[in-house]
Protein backbone atom coordinates (compact mmCIF):
# COMPACT_ATOMS: atom_id res chain seq x y z
CA UNK A 1 0.00 0.00 0.00
CA UNK A 2 1.27 3.48 -0.90
CA UNK A 3 1.87 5.94 1.92
CA UNK A 4 -0.86 8.57 2.17
CA UNK A 5 1.61 11.36 1.48
CA UNK A 6 2.67 9.69 -1.76
CA UNK A 7 -0.93 9.29 -2.91
CA UNK A 8 -1.59 12.91 -2.13
CA UNK A 9 1.50 13.96 -4.06
CA UNK A 10 0.43 11.90 -7.07
CA UNK A 11 -3.02 13.44 -7.00
CA UNK A 12 -1.57 16.91 -6.87
CA UNK A 13 0.71 16.10 -9.80
CA UNK A 14 -2.21 14.81 -11.86
CA UNK A 15 -4.21 17.94 -11.09
CA UNK A 16 -1.24 20.13 -11.93
CA UNK A 17 -0.81 18.43 -15.30
CA UNK A 18 -4.47 18.93 -16.22
CA UNK A 19 -5.16 22.08 -18.27
CA UNK A 20 -7.15 24.73 -16.44
CA UNK A 21 -10.73 25.54 -17.42
CA UNK A 22 -10.84 28.84 -19.28
CA UNK A 23 -12.52 31.78 -17.57
CA UNK A 24 -14.83 34.15 -19.43
CA UNK A 25 -12.00 36.69 -19.41
CA UNK A 26 -9.77 34.25 -21.33
CA UNK A 27 -12.60 33.46 -23.73
CA UNK A 28 -13.12 37.17 -24.47
CA UNK A 29 -9.38 37.69 -25.05
CA UNK A 30 -9.55 34.78 -27.45
CA UNK A 31 -12.62 36.23 -29.18
CA UNK A 32 -10.80 39.51 -29.88
CA UNK A 33 -8.65 37.57 -32.34
CA UNK A 34 -11.79 36.71 -34.29
CA UNK A 35 -12.73 40.39 -34.32
CA UNK A 36 -9.51 41.00 -36.23
CA UNK A 37 -9.51 38.17 -38.73
CA UNK A 38 -13.24 38.46 -39.46
CA UNK A 39 -12.68 42.11 -40.34
CA UNK A 40 -10.04 41.19 -42.93
CA UNK A 41 -12.08 38.29 -44.24
CA UNK A 42 -15.18 40.46 -44.59
CA UNK A 43 -13.24 43.17 -46.44
CA UNK A 44 -12.35 40.63 -49.11
CA UNK A 45 -15.74 38.86 -49.11
CA UNK A 46 -17.80 42.04 -49.30
CA UNK A 47 -15.69 44.50 -51.28
CA UNK A 48 -13.31 42.65 -53.61
CA UNK A 49 -15.89 42.01 -56.34
CA UNK A 50 -17.55 45.40 -55.67
CA UNK A 51 -14.17 47.09 -56.19
CA UNK A 52 -12.93 45.13 -59.21
CA UNK A 53 -16.25 44.42 -60.99
CA UNK A 54 -18.10 47.62 -60.02
CA UNK A 55 -21.75 48.37 -60.68
CA UNK A 56 -23.13 51.52 -62.26
CA UNK A 57 -23.38 53.41 -58.96
CA UNK A 58 -19.70 52.90 -58.14
CA UNK A 59 -18.58 53.90 -61.63
CA UNK A 60 -20.74 57.03 -61.51
CA UNK A 61 -18.66 58.22 -58.53
CA UNK A 62 -15.50 58.14 -60.61
CA UNK A 63 -14.14 54.74 -59.64
CA UNK A 64 -11.55 53.29 -62.03
CA UNK A 65 -11.33 49.89 -63.69
CA UNK A 66 -8.13 47.92 -63.10
CA UNK A 67 -8.68 44.37 -64.36
CA UNK A 68 -10.24 42.79 -67.43
CA UNK A 69 -14.05 43.04 -67.33
CA UNK A 70 -16.81 40.75 -68.61
CA UNK A 71 -16.83 37.04 -69.38
CA UNK A 72 -13.53 35.81 -70.80
CA UNK A 73 -13.78 32.00 -70.74
CA UNK A 74 -16.88 29.79 -70.75
CA UNK A 75 -18.89 32.62 -69.22
CA UNK A 76 -16.41 33.08 -66.36
CA UNK A 77 -14.90 36.41 -65.36
CA UNK A 78 -11.32 37.28 -64.36
CA UNK A 79 -12.38 38.35 -60.88
CA UNK A 80 -14.49 35.20 -60.51
CA UNK A 81 -11.60 32.91 -61.48
CA UNK A 82 -9.14 34.78 -59.23
CA UNK A 83 -11.38 34.65 -56.17
CA UNK A 84 -12.37 31.03 -56.78
CA UNK A 85 -8.74 30.06 -57.38
CA UNK A 86 -7.76 31.75 -54.13
CA UNK A 87 -10.39 29.84 -52.20
CA UNK A 88 -9.36 26.51 -53.76
CA UNK A 89 -5.72 27.24 -52.87
CA UNK A 90 -6.89 28.15 -49.37
CA UNK A 91 -8.83 24.91 -49.07
CA UNK A 92 -5.83 22.83 -50.16
CA UNK A 93 -3.45 24.52 -47.71
CA UNK A 94 -5.88 24.19 -44.76
CA UNK A 95 -5.16 20.51 -43.97
CA UNK A 96 -1.42 21.06 -44.48
CA UNK A 97 -1.32 23.92 -41.98
CA UNK A 98 -3.66 22.02 -39.64
CA UNK A 99 -1.34 19.02 -39.66
CA UNK A 100 1.70 21.19 -38.97
CA UNK A 101 -0.19 22.84 -36.12
CA UNK A 102 -1.41 19.51 -34.67
CA UNK A 103 2.17 18.18 -34.80
CA UNK A 104 3.88 21.38 -33.63
CA UNK A 105 6.36 21.04 -30.72
CA UNK A 106 7.05 24.77 -30.16
CA UNK A 107 7.60 25.90 -26.57
CA UNK A 108 4.56 28.24 -26.84
CA UNK A 109 2.22 25.44 -27.85
CA UNK A 110 0.69 24.10 -31.05
CA UNK A 111 -1.45 27.10 -32.08
CA UNK A 112 -0.07 30.38 -30.69
CA UNK A 113 3.20 30.37 -32.72
CA UNK A 114 1.26 30.24 -36.00
CA UNK A 115 -1.08 33.02 -34.92
CA UNK A 116 1.81 35.31 -33.95
CA UNK A 117 3.63 34.69 -37.21
CA UNK A 118 0.66 35.16 -39.54
CA UNK A 119 -1.10 38.25 -38.17
CA UNK A 120 1.00 41.05 -39.73
CA UNK A 121 1.42 39.44 -43.19
CA UNK A 122 -2.33 38.75 -43.17
CA UNK A 123 -3.08 42.46 -42.72
CA UNK A 124 -0.44 43.56 -45.26
CA UNK A 125 -1.82 41.22 -47.93
CA UNK A 126 -5.31 42.65 -47.40
CA UNK A 127 -4.06 46.16 -48.12
CA UNK A 128 -2.01 45.17 -51.17
CA UNK A 129 -4.95 43.40 -52.81
CA UNK A 130 -6.50 46.81 -53.45
CA UNK A 131 -3.29 48.46 -54.71
CA UNK A 132 -2.92 47.83 -58.44
CA UNK A 133 0.56 48.56 -59.89
CA UNK A 134 -0.76 49.92 -63.21
CA UNK A 135 -3.32 52.68 -63.76
CA UNK A 136 -6.25 51.48 -65.86
CA UNK A 137 -7.16 48.01 -67.09
CA UNK A 138 -4.07 45.84 -67.48
CA UNK A 139 -3.03 42.19 -67.61
CA UNK A 140 -0.30 43.14 -65.10
CA UNK A 141 -3.03 44.04 -62.62
CA UNK A 142 -4.75 40.72 -63.30
CA UNK A 143 -1.59 38.82 -62.40
CA UNK A 144 -0.72 41.00 -59.41
CA UNK A 145 -4.21 40.61 -57.98
CA UNK A 146 -4.11 36.82 -58.45
CA UNK A 147 -0.77 36.57 -56.60
CA UNK A 148 -1.89 38.80 -53.73
CA UNK A 149 -5.14 36.88 -53.31
CA UNK A 150 -3.15 33.63 -52.97
CA UNK A 151 -0.86 35.23 -50.37
CA UNK A 152 -3.88 36.60 -48.51
CA UNK A 153 -5.51 33.18 -48.24
CA UNK A 154 -2.26 31.49 -47.21
CA UNK A 155 -1.87 33.99 -44.35
CA UNK A 156 -5.52 33.58 -43.44
CA UNK A 157 -5.08 29.81 -43.20
CA UNK A 158 -1.94 30.15 -41.08
CA UNK A 159 -3.87 32.26 -38.56
CA UNK A 160 -7.42 30.91 -38.64
CA UNK A 161 -6.81 27.16 -38.73
CA UNK A 162 -4.74 27.08 -35.50
CA UNK A 163 -7.09 29.69 -34.00
CA UNK A 164 -10.16 27.53 -34.62
CA UNK A 165 -8.37 24.48 -33.25
CA UNK A 166 -8.23 26.23 -29.85
CA UNK A 167 -12.05 26.35 -29.64
CA UNK A 168 -12.54 22.79 -28.29
CA UNK A 169 -9.47 23.21 -26.06
CA UNK A 170 -10.83 26.37 -24.42
CA UNK A 171 -14.37 24.98 -24.45
CA UNK A 172 -13.81 21.66 -22.70
CA UNK A 173 -17.33 21.52 -21.23
CA UNK A 174 -20.66 21.98 -23.03
CA UNK A 175 -21.23 25.24 -21.14
CA UNK A 176 -17.81 26.63 -22.06
CA UNK A 177 -18.21 25.38 -25.63
CA UNK A 178 -21.47 27.29 -26.11
CA UNK A 179 -19.96 30.33 -24.36
CA UNK A 180 -16.83 30.48 -26.51
CA UNK A 181 -18.94 29.94 -29.64
CA UNK A 182 -21.20 32.81 -28.53
CA UNK A 183 -18.30 35.14 -27.74
CA UNK A 184 -16.51 34.58 -31.06
CA UNK A 185 -19.82 34.98 -32.84
CA UNK A 186 -20.25 38.39 -31.22
CA UNK A 187 -16.78 39.52 -32.28
CA UNK A 188 -17.29 37.98 -35.74
CA UNK A 189 -20.34 40.15 -36.31
CA UNK A 190 -18.57 43.26 -35.02
CA UNK A 191 -15.62 42.54 -37.31
CA UNK A 192 -17.94 42.07 -40.27
CA UNK A 193 -19.82 45.23 -39.32
CA UNK A 194 -16.60 47.26 -39.25
CA UNK A 195 -15.82 45.94 -42.72
CA UNK A 196 -19.20 47.18 -43.94
CA UNK A 197 -18.17 50.68 -42.79
CA UNK A 198 -15.74 50.98 -45.73
CA UNK A 199 -17.99 53.28 -47.86
CA UNK A 200 -18.90 55.41 -44.84
CA UNK A 201 -15.30 55.95 -43.74
CA UNK A 202 -14.12 56.37 -47.35
CA UNK A 203 -16.71 59.14 -47.73
CA UNK A 204 -14.67 61.25 -45.30
CA UNK A 205 -11.64 61.15 -47.63
CA UNK A 206 -13.45 61.02 -50.97
CA UNK A 207 -13.38 64.77 -51.57
CA UNK A 208 -9.60 65.07 -51.28
CA UNK A 209 -8.43 61.65 -52.48
CA UNK A 210 -11.11 60.51 -54.92
CA UNK A 211 -13.29 57.43 -54.50
CA UNK A 212 -10.59 54.86 -55.37
CA UNK A 213 -7.83 56.15 -53.09
CA UNK A 214 -10.32 56.86 -50.30
CA UNK A 215 -11.37 53.21 -50.54
CA UNK A 216 -7.75 52.08 -50.29
CA UNK A 217 -6.93 54.32 -47.31
CA UNK A 218 -9.98 53.07 -45.42
CA UNK A 219 -8.97 49.45 -45.95
CA UNK A 220 -5.46 50.28 -44.73
CA UNK A 221 -6.83 51.79 -41.51
CA UNK A 222 -9.13 48.84 -40.84
CA UNK A 223 -6.34 46.34 -41.59
CA UNK A 224 -4.06 47.92 -38.97
CA UNK A 225 -6.82 47.72 -36.36
CA UNK A 226 -7.46 44.10 -37.35
CA UNK A 227 -3.81 43.10 -36.93
CA UNK A 228 -3.70 44.59 -33.43
CA UNK A 229 -6.81 42.58 -32.51
CA UNK A 230 -5.34 39.35 -33.93
CA UNK A 231 -2.21 39.77 -31.83
CA UNK A 232 -4.17 40.11 -28.57
CA UNK A 233 -4.84 36.37 -27.96
CA UNK A 234 -1.41 35.51 -29.34
CA UNK A 235 0.30 37.43 -26.51
CA UNK A 236 -2.22 37.22 -23.67
CA UNK A 237 -3.18 33.52 -23.63
CA UNK A 238 -0.71 30.92 -22.38
CA UNK A 239 -1.69 27.90 -24.41
CA UNK A 240 0.00 25.38 -22.09
CA UNK A 241 -2.26 26.46 -19.22
CA UNK A 242 -5.56 25.87 -21.01
CA UNK A 243 -4.91 23.35 -23.77
CA UNK A 244 -3.48 19.89 -24.25
CA UNK A 245 -0.37 20.63 -26.31
CA UNK A 246 0.61 17.01 -26.95
CA UNK A 247 1.47 16.84 -30.68
CA UNK A 248 -0.33 14.46 -33.02
CA UNK A 249 1.85 11.95 -34.85
CA UNK A 250 -0.42 11.29 -37.85
CA UNK A 251 0.80 12.67 -41.21
CA UNK A 252 -1.35 15.35 -42.87
CA UNK A 253 -2.98 13.30 -45.64
CA UNK A 254 -3.70 10.32 -43.39
CA UNK A 255 -5.11 12.62 -40.72
CA UNK A 256 -7.36 14.31 -43.28
CA UNK A 257 -8.66 10.92 -44.49
CA UNK A 258 -9.38 9.88 -40.91
CA UNK A 259 -11.25 13.10 -40.31
CA UNK A 260 -13.43 12.82 -43.41
CA UNK A 261 -14.00 9.17 -42.52
CA UNK A 262 -16.16 10.26 -39.58
CA UNK A 263 -19.75 9.72 -40.82
CA UNK A 264 -21.37 12.41 -38.70
CA UNK A 265 -18.72 14.85 -39.80
CA UNK A 266 -19.42 13.92 -43.43
CA UNK A 267 -23.07 14.91 -42.98
CA UNK A 268 -22.11 18.16 -41.29
CA UNK A 269 -19.59 19.06 -44.01
CA UNK A 270 -22.00 18.41 -46.88
CA UNK A 271 -24.57 20.64 -45.27
CA UNK A 272 -21.98 23.27 -44.37
CA UNK A 273 -20.66 23.43 -47.93
CA UNK A 274 -24.14 24.10 -49.31
CA UNK A 275 -24.69 26.76 -46.66
CA UNK A 276 -21.45 28.55 -47.50
CA UNK A 277 -22.26 28.60 -51.21
CA UNK A 278 -25.52 30.32 -50.30
CA UNK A 279 -24.06 32.70 -47.70
CA UNK A 280 -21.09 33.74 -49.84
CA UNK A 281 -23.34 34.55 -52.78
CA UNK A 282 -25.56 36.62 -50.49
CA UNK A 283 -22.66 38.43 -48.77
CA UNK A 284 -20.98 39.20 -52.08
CA UNK A 285 -24.25 40.40 -53.53
CA UNK A 286 -25.38 42.50 -50.56
CA UNK A 287 -23.73 45.76 -51.70
CA UNK A 288 -25.26 45.22 -55.15
CA UNK A 289 -28.71 44.35 -53.76
CA UNK A 290 -28.70 47.59 -51.78
CA UNK A 291 -27.28 49.93 -54.42
CA UNK A 292 -28.53 48.41 -57.68
CA UNK A 293 -31.87 46.81 -56.69
CA UNK A 294 -33.04 48.87 -53.71
CA UNK A 295 -31.57 52.03 -55.32
CA UNK A 296 -30.01 53.19 -52.06
CA UNK A 297 -26.61 54.85 -51.65
CA UNK A 298 -23.64 52.74 -50.57
CA UNK A 299 -23.69 54.65 -47.29
CA UNK A 300 -26.80 52.64 -46.37
CA UNK A 301 -24.95 49.32 -46.48
CA UNK A 302 -23.56 49.70 -42.97
CA UNK A 303 -26.80 50.92 -41.28
CA UNK A 304 -28.74 47.98 -42.70
CA UNK A 305 -26.06 45.52 -41.69
CA UNK A 306 -25.89 47.15 -38.25
CA UNK A 307 -29.65 46.69 -37.89
CA UNK A 308 -29.34 43.03 -38.88
CA UNK A 309 -26.47 42.58 -36.41
CA UNK A 310 -28.27 44.31 -33.55
CA UNK A 311 -31.33 42.13 -34.05
CA UNK A 312 -29.08 39.07 -34.14
CA UNK A 313 -27.62 40.05 -30.78
CA UNK A 314 -31.14 40.25 -29.36
CA UNK A 315 -31.49 36.56 -30.19
CA UNK A 316 -28.05 35.54 -28.87
CA UNK A 317 -29.18 34.88 -25.31
CA UNK A 318 -32.19 32.73 -26.29
CA UNK A 319 -30.05 30.84 -28.84
CA UNK A 320 -27.43 30.18 -26.15
CA UNK A 321 -30.11 28.88 -23.77
CA UNK A 322 -32.03 26.87 -26.37
CA UNK A 323 -28.85 25.22 -27.70
CA UNK A 324 -28.18 23.86 -24.20
CA UNK A 325 -31.78 22.76 -23.62
CA UNK A 326 -33.00 21.56 -27.02
CA UNK A 327 -29.75 20.55 -28.70
CA UNK A 328 -28.02 22.11 -31.65
CA UNK A 329 -29.53 20.12 -34.51
CA UNK A 330 -33.04 21.52 -34.30
CA UNK A 331 -31.81 25.10 -34.21
CA UNK A 332 -29.53 24.65 -37.20
CA UNK A 333 -32.23 23.04 -39.37
CA UNK A 334 -34.62 25.86 -38.47
CA UNK A 335 -31.94 28.46 -39.33
CA UNK A 336 -31.28 26.92 -42.74
CA UNK A 337 -34.94 27.06 -43.68
CA UNK A 338 -35.40 30.59 -42.33
CA UNK A 339 -32.32 31.85 -44.19
CA UNK A 340 -33.69 30.34 -47.41
CA UNK A 341 -36.81 32.47 -46.93
CA UNK A 342 -34.70 35.61 -46.41
CA UNK A 343 -32.72 34.92 -49.58
CA UNK A 344 -35.91 34.26 -51.54
CA UNK A 345 -37.39 37.60 -50.42
CA UNK A 346 -34.21 39.32 -51.64
CA UNK A 347 -35.06 38.26 -55.20
CA UNK A 348 -37.96 40.74 -55.29
CA UNK A 349 -36.49 43.74 -53.44
CA UNK A 350 -37.09 47.04 -55.22
CA UNK A 351 -40.34 45.84 -56.82
CA UNK A 352 -44.09 46.40 -56.22
CA UNK A 353 -43.63 50.10 -55.43
CA UNK A 354 -42.19 49.39 -51.98
CA UNK A 355 -39.44 51.89 -51.03
CA UNK A 356 -35.91 50.51 -51.04
CA UNK A 357 -35.32 51.26 -47.38
CA UNK A 358 -38.39 49.22 -46.43
CA UNK A 359 -37.06 46.25 -48.42
CA UNK A 360 -33.72 46.69 -46.67
CA UNK A 361 -35.33 46.54 -43.23
CA UNK A 362 -37.42 43.48 -44.19
CA UNK A 363 -34.34 41.54 -45.37
CA UNK A 364 -32.36 42.62 -42.30
CA UNK A 365 -35.08 41.43 -39.91
CA UNK A 366 -35.56 38.10 -41.69
CA UNK A 367 -31.83 37.37 -41.85
CA UNK A 368 -31.09 38.31 -38.22
CA UNK A 369 -32.59 35.18 -36.61
CA UNK A 370 -30.70 32.56 -38.66
CA UNK A 371 -27.56 34.69 -38.42
CA UNK A 372 -27.71 34.42 -34.63
CA UNK A 373 -28.10 30.65 -34.74
CA UNK A 374 -25.56 29.88 -37.46
CA UNK A 375 -23.09 32.31 -35.93
CA UNK A 376 -22.97 30.30 -32.70
CA UNK A 377 -23.98 26.70 -33.13
CA UNK A 378 -21.92 25.17 -36.01
CA UNK A 379 -18.58 25.81 -34.29
CA UNK A 380 -19.86 24.01 -31.21
CA UNK A 381 -21.06 21.09 -33.36
CA UNK A 382 -17.58 20.64 -34.83
CA UNK A 383 -16.16 20.70 -31.29
CA UNK A 384 -18.66 17.98 -30.27
CA UNK A 385 -17.71 15.78 -33.22
CA UNK A 386 -13.97 16.33 -32.62
CA UNK A 387 -14.33 15.41 -28.94
CA UNK A 388 -16.31 12.26 -29.75
CA UNK A 389 -13.73 11.25 -32.35
CA UNK A 390 -10.89 11.80 -29.86
CA UNK A 391 -12.64 9.49 -27.37
CA UNK A 392 -13.18 6.79 -29.99
CA UNK A 393 -9.73 6.95 -31.61
CA UNK A 394 -7.59 8.11 -28.65
CA UNK A 395 -6.05 10.78 -30.89
CA UNK A 396 -6.66 14.52 -30.58
CA UNK A 397 -6.94 16.10 -34.04
CA UNK A 398 -8.98 19.24 -33.34
CA UNK A 399 -6.93 21.27 -35.81
CA UNK A 400 -7.63 18.82 -38.60
CA UNK A 401 -11.38 18.78 -37.92
CA UNK A 402 -11.58 22.54 -38.21
CA UNK A 403 -9.26 22.48 -41.22
CA UNK A 404 -11.39 19.81 -42.88
CA UNK A 405 -14.45 21.94 -42.29
CA UNK A 406 -12.80 25.02 -43.76
CA UNK A 407 -11.41 22.89 -46.61
CA UNK A 408 -14.97 21.95 -47.53
CA UNK A 409 -16.68 25.29 -47.05
CA UNK A 410 -13.95 27.14 -48.91
CA UNK A 411 -14.57 24.87 -51.87
CA UNK A 412 -18.17 25.98 -51.49
CA UNK A 413 -17.09 29.62 -51.44
CA UNK A 414 -15.08 29.03 -54.61
CA UNK A 415 -18.18 27.72 -56.34
CA UNK A 416 -20.14 30.70 -55.02
CA UNK A 417 -17.68 33.26 -56.42
CA UNK A 418 -17.69 31.62 -59.85
CA UNK A 419 -21.49 31.48 -59.83
CA UNK A 420 -22.05 35.01 -58.55
CA UNK A 421 -19.67 36.84 -60.88
CA UNK A 422 -21.04 34.97 -63.91
CA UNK A 423 -24.76 35.02 -63.01
CA UNK A 424 -24.55 38.74 -62.19
CA UNK A 425 -23.88 39.40 -65.90
CA UNK A 426 -27.22 37.88 -66.97
CA UNK A 427 -29.82 40.25 -68.36
CA UNK A 428 -30.23 43.93 -67.62
CA UNK A 429 -31.71 46.09 -64.89
CA UNK A 430 -30.26 43.97 -62.10
CA UNK A 431 -31.83 40.69 -63.25
CA UNK A 432 -28.55 38.83 -62.69
CA UNK A 433 -28.39 40.01 -59.07
CA UNK A 434 -31.94 38.75 -58.45
CA UNK A 435 -31.02 35.35 -59.84
CA UNK A 436 -28.01 35.12 -57.51
CA UNK A 437 -30.33 35.57 -54.51
CA UNK A 438 -32.66 32.84 -55.82
CA UNK A 439 -29.76 30.42 -56.32
CA UNK A 440 -28.58 31.19 -52.78
CA UNK A 441 -32.05 30.34 -51.43
CA UNK A 442 -32.03 26.96 -53.21
CA UNK A 443 -28.58 26.02 -51.87
CA UNK A 444 -29.58 27.02 -48.33
CA UNK A 445 -32.73 24.90 -48.49
CA UNK A 446 -30.71 21.91 -49.68
CA UNK A 447 -28.24 22.44 -46.83
CA UNK A 448 -31.02 22.23 -44.26
CA UNK A 449 -32.38 19.04 -45.78
CA UNK A 450 -28.94 17.41 -45.69
CA UNK A 451 -28.31 18.41 -42.07
CA UNK A 452 -31.49 16.63 -40.97
CA UNK A 453 -29.47 13.40 -41.38
CA UNK A 454 -27.03 14.41 -38.61
CA UNK A 455 -27.36 12.07 -35.59
CA UNK A 456 -26.80 14.39 -32.67
CA UNK A 457 -27.84 11.81 -30.05
CA UNK A 458 -25.09 9.42 -31.18
CA UNK A 459 -22.46 12.11 -30.58
CA UNK A 460 -23.83 12.85 -27.10
CA UNK A 461 -23.73 9.15 -26.22
CA UNK A 462 -19.99 9.11 -26.92
CA UNK A 463 -19.00 12.34 -25.16
CA UNK A 464 -21.18 11.63 -22.12
CA UNK A 465 -24.85 11.53 -21.23
CA UNK A 466 -24.41 14.47 -18.88
CA UNK A 467 -23.90 16.72 -21.91
CA UNK A 468 -27.08 15.62 -23.67
CA UNK A 469 -29.84 18.28 -23.78
CA UNK A 470 -32.76 17.25 -21.63
CA UNK A 471 -35.31 17.48 -24.44
CA UNK A 472 -33.20 16.58 -27.47
CA UNK A 473 -34.76 13.82 -29.53
CA UNK A 474 -34.26 12.52 -33.01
Amino acid sequence: MQPLSTKKADTMTDQTNQPKLATNRILWLFAIGQLGWSMLSAIISNWLVYYYQPGASMLSQGHQLFITQGAVFLGLTIIGMITAGGRIFDAVTDPLIASKSDRCTHRLGRRIPFMRFAAIPFGAATILIFVSPVQGTSAVNNIFLAVMVLIFYLCMTCYCTPYNALIPELGRTQKLRINVSTFISVTYFFGTAFAYLVPNIAGIFKGSLGVTNAFRLTIGILAIVAVICMLVPSFTIKEHEYANTTPSTTPAFKSLLKTFGNKEFQTFVKSDMLYWIALTMFQTGLPFYITELMKLGDGMIFPLFALMTFLSFVFYVPVNVLAKKLGKKRLVVFAFLFFAVAFAVTTVVGLFGVPGIVWGVIVAVLASIPMAILGIVPQAIVADIAEADAIQTSEKREGMFYAARTFAFKLGQSVAMLLFTSIALIGTGGMGYRITALVAAVFCLLGGLVFMRYHESDIFKVIGTETKPTSARE
